[in-house]
């Protein structure tokens, strides 16, 4: 991993990620862009004003990074609409990696056209990092989730080219289906056979995830296999604060073309939800 690019709007939020950045960049070397992104939809006076005040707090951002922890960075600012903007910056600096803090939570806007931090996922070229944990460190453990599919391989390969992560304790969890639970058929197993259902598909679910694991060469990962007893999100939740997880990796896409907009249902709740950092693959990452 060779750049980084942290967008910041300069809130308690930003800061958080920064600092996860900045560990990142100190781990692998990489060059740290800081971006900010002014909302040009305004009156000029105070789009202009505004510009000059984020030029100076990016300026004193910069040198404080450069003195305090070794780290140099170059710093930009964009004036736009804030989706459109990190775009343009990350298309022109086509970074490995964006950064960027947990999303304000605005219910009704959420629920029309999603978050600044939601929307630039689905649209970002490269993999991005939302930080919601306290950046106290290297990542300890990593929970990787996968639906066992070509793109979700394709994508761990892309997480694997990153060096990410590099001692932590790692994890792989694929969520399976049982269909004959949520069926009439499911009163007349009785309990007994409902158990054996379950551990036949358990049992499958588990040789298939190896498999997904051996192929990738990744054997010292932990194998975890949950049935979807709520929502595929819910599990992949569930399943990070029972393993302690402190990163969870997604991809936004999957089997079919259904699939691929998975952003608004796993990866989308996973994101508004977790509590942990949460690494997003999108399909055309870099």
């Amino acid at each position: 991993m060779k750049r980084i690019m942290f967008a910041t709007d300069f809130s308690e939020r930003s800061d958080r990620a920064l600092r996860r950045a900045v560990i990142l960049a100190r781990a692998h070397d990489a060059v740290l862009e800081i971006v900010h992104v002014v909302d040009d939809d305004r009156p000029r006076r105070i789009v202009d004003h505004e510009a000059n005040d984020a030029r100076q707090l990016l300026g004193e951002l910069a040198r404080n990074l450069k003195d305090l922890d070794g780290v140099s960075c170059s710093t930009q600012i964009v004036q736009d609409d804030p989706f459109a903007g990190i775009l343009k910056a990350v298309a022109k600096a086509t970074p490995d990696l964006l950064v960027i803090g947990p999303h304000r939570r605005q219910i009704l806007r959420d629920a029309f056209v999603g978050t600044t931090a939601e929307r630039t996922i689905r649209a970002a070229s490269c993999t991005v990092l939302m930080v919601n944990g306290p950046p106290v460190g290297p990542w300890r453990h990593m929970l990787h989730t996968t639906d066992l599919s070509e793109a979700a391989e394709k994508a761990l390969k892309r997480f694997i080219g990153l060096g990410l992560g590099a001692g932590a304790r790692s994890s792989v969890l694929t969520v399976f289906d049982a269909p004959a639970l949520r069926l009439a058929m499911s009163d007349s197993m009785g309990k007994e056979g409902q158990e054996d259902y379950l551990n036949d598909l358990r049992t499958d679910a588990r040789k298939s995830l190896a498999a997904f694991i051996s192929r990738l060469g990744i054997g010292q990962a932990e194998k975890v296999v949950r049935p979807e007893e709520s929502t595929v999100a819910n599990e992949i939740l569930k399943a990070a604060e029972e393993l302690k997880a402190d990163l969870i990796v997604i991809a936004t896409s999957g089997k079919g073309a259904v699939a691929r907009m998975v952003l608004g249902s796993v990866a989308g709740q996973v994101l508004k939800d977790a509590q942990c950092d949460v690494l997003v693959i999108p399909p055309g990452a870099a």
